[in-house]
């Protein structure tokens, strides 16, 4: 196995120090929202998830574009690997949304346009990584999933904006402070440092793990390409 980088190593201590910076911060730097009390605590990770889920599925596409333009299989790899990460992140931060739902709006989940359009997203790419399974051929599979993540790519937009395009009870926190929706609230300066700092530690804690699976999607496709020889 390649030994691990140096640099990545330090990055896997940054990322490590930043989570336990922006924890410290969401337990004890930001107030205590007045009307949702602690739940609102939720509310940092959850963006931040959200945040690093949706970023890595419009990577994805970009990896998918560089196969497409190369036909080199790093970029299927790399795809690949922000597919699985962000289907992660992602469903970590709907179910972080329902913790935070169920105080605010009386339930866990209701079939709203953010709601919905998340759920949407996250079964695109469950589906992605499932038909992936079913073709045999790299290059095949590579090209399948490379137009899969491009057109993919679609439903985010769709999600992030479908809050400010439909009548919604998801609250738009960023970019207004009108109570517009059931468990919206106007961010104190502190509030709004802890958010700014929990999408900066995400972001590096994304970057680490796509480094890493990364590195192990390039010896997987080593133990591939042996055993397709070893076929022939």
């Amino acid at each position: 196995m390649d030994t691990r980088p140096r640099f990545l190593t330090i990055l896997d201590g940054i990322s490590l120090l930043l989570f336990v910076i922006a924890a410290g911060m969401v337990f004890f730097y930001a107030p205590t929202e007045i009307v949702m009390g602690q739940v609102q605590r939720v509310f940092y990770f959850h963006v931040a998830t959200a945040w690093v889920g949706l970023l890595g599925f419009i990577a994805a596409g970009v990896a998918g574009i560089g196969f497409l333009r190369t036909s080199n299989l790093k970029w299927d790899i790399a795809s690949m690997a922000a597919v699985e990460l962000s289907l992660v992140f992602f469903f970590v931060a709907v179910v972080m949304g329902s913790i935070w739902a169920r105080p605010a709006w009386g339930t866990w989940w209701t079939w709203e346009p953010r709601l919905t359009t998340a759920a949407v997203t996250e079964l695109i790419y469950a589906a992605y990584l499932l038909l992936r399974q079913g073709i045999e051929d790299p290059e095949r599979r590579a090209r399948f999933g490379a137009v899969y993540t491009i057109l993919g790519c679609v439903s985010v937009p769709i999600t992030f904006v479908s809050i400010r395009l439909f009548r919604t009870i998801h609250p738009v926190v960023i970019g207004t402070a009108d109570a517009g929706a059931q468990g919206q609230f106007s961010m104190t300066p502190h509030m709004l440092q802890t958010l700014i700092f929990s999408v900066i530690t995400f972001s590096f804690i994304f970057v680490a793990l796509f480094w890493h699976r990364i590195r192990l999607g390039n010896l997987a496709e080593k133990v591939e390409q042996l055993r397709l020889k070893q076929a022939q």
